[in-house]
């Protein structure tokens, strides 16, 4: 057993850890089982073209995380005033209707509005974020947030198959019915095997120096980084996913069937080679800094880029993807530890609802640039070497900008002699 810190008793931090692990990855299943038959549903509900179908499935896509980057601050000050553990069954529970009355939908914008509605009320990554970074011991936390980003690896490579495989077998309707009641599992598994002692944090000082003293953290050159970072990863990932299935079927001549088929596949790859990662670097940070970890993990992600660009077969760009999953798998949880270390516990929350909606900004922005501007007007390559010239940037100026500050991914208290041992409850 370990005092958690701020706002949380002694609990037991692993059994915390592999309950969220699970539930998240149950959670990021349910979301992600409608992403393969999610246009084709718009197509049943009126989007007659595949135009209109691309254009109402890009604007579910985004009203949710315009909704999501407004509300997350608001819950993560609520998280750290009433606890973190309600705000993740929050979100769940919403989660958990929303998707249900997905299944009755009758037109294209009801499925926008409840969208809209779903970005507004839930945010599982982010709770779980701020769960397990108050929950972790300190010299624990890269691993800890690594697991959580595993559960969120492995649920988004998994979750679209079994979302295709299952509209085969049921039906469009009933893959939603299929996910709300994930979703309950989910939440089931955080009411019972999740702990939380919440201890009501004391009002902040009346002054205003001493207020700006308690916020100073936020202006710190390392949050500002991070918060630059994210933007910048969301803004990266989501804006060239959209297109991977189109530069995989044009590299191959393969038809509509046949490419979402290998695409699916190459999802997978890049899934579990980041759910490896994820852990595995994570606990690599707690060892040798956070700092470097990220730095290295966006460089060789960018480069990565560059020979994608020059493919000339399919298999070459699965190879590069399952080669790219490994830098991926390393960066979110490098940066989330750094952004909790950076963090007063008390308002972690809040710090990650932040984070989310710097994420959530370049999620929205990303598809609108990258997919829909770039790729359609140079090509597929264009876009690749963009982001890779990208992400290069983005390393030199994180190696730039962070060196002047300490880096807070290796616990002072955290001696090379105990650096080996496990933790304990």
């Amino acid at each position: 057993m370990v005092s958690a810190g701020n706002g949380v008793g002694v609990i037991s931090w692993k059994r915390n850890l592999y309950a969220i692990t699970i539930a998240q990855a149950i959670a990021i299943i349910a979301f992600s089982l409608r992403e393969p038959i999610l246009p084709f549903f718009l197509k049943d509900l009126g989007a007659d073209t595949t135009e209109a179908a691309t254009r109402w499935n890009g604007l579910v896509a985004s009203v949710g995380g315009f909704t999501m980057a407004f509300t997350a601050p608001i819950w993560g000050i609520i998280g750290d005033r009433h606890g973190r553990k309600p705000m993740l069954l929050r979100s769940m529970i919403a989660a958990s209707i929303t998707i249900f009355l997905m299944g009755f939908a009758t037109a294209p914008w009801h499925i926008v509005v409840l969208r809209l509605i779903e970005g507004a009320f839930t945010g599982t990554v982010t709770a779980s974020t701020a769960l397990v970074a108050t929950s972790a011991p300190k010299e624990r936390l890269g691993y800890n947030l690594g697991m959580v980003q595993t559960a969120v690896f492995a649920g988004a490579a998994f979750g679209p198959a079994m979302g295709g495989i299952a509209a085969e077998q049921i039906g469009y309707r009933p893959v939603f019915y299929l996910a709300s009641v994930m979703m309950v599992l989910a939440t089931i598994v955080v009411i019972f095997f999740v702990q939380e002692i919440f201890t009501k944090p004391l009002p902040l000082p009346k002054s205003d120096k001493s207020r700006r003293e308690n916020w100073s953290w936020m202006l710190t050159g390392i949050m500002i980084s991070m918060l630059t970072t994210l933007f910048a990863l969301r803004f990266v990932g989501q804006g060239i996913r959209p297109v991977m299935p189109l530069y995989l079927q044009d590299l191959g001549d393969y038809s509509n069937d046949r490419a979402a088929a290998v695409s699916g596949w190459m999802f997978a790859v890049l899934g579990v080679t980041s759910a490896c990662s994820a852990v595995i670097l994570g606990k690599r940070g707690d060892r040798v800094g956070h700092r470097n970890t990220l730095i290295v993990c966006v460089l060789g992600a960018g480069l990565l880029y560059f020979p994608m660009a020059l493919a000339t077969h399919p298999w070459q760009l699965i190879i590069l993807q399952g080669l790219f999953g490994i830098a991926a798998g390393g960066m979110i949880p490098a940066a989330n530890a750094i952004i909790a270390n950076a963090t007063p516990p008390e308002h972690r929350g809040f710090t990650f609802g932040l984070t989310n909606t710097a994420g959530s900004i370049g999620a929205a922005f990303g598809p609108l640039v990258l997919s829909s501007m770039i790729a359609p007007t140079f090509g597929f390559p264009t876009a690749f070497l963009t982001v890779g010239v990208l992400m290069a940037i983005l390393a030199g100026w994180l190696w730039w900008n962070t060196g002047r500050v300490t880096d807070p991914g290796v616990s002072p208290s955290l001696a090379p002699a105990n650096s080996s041992q496990g933790g304990s409850d």
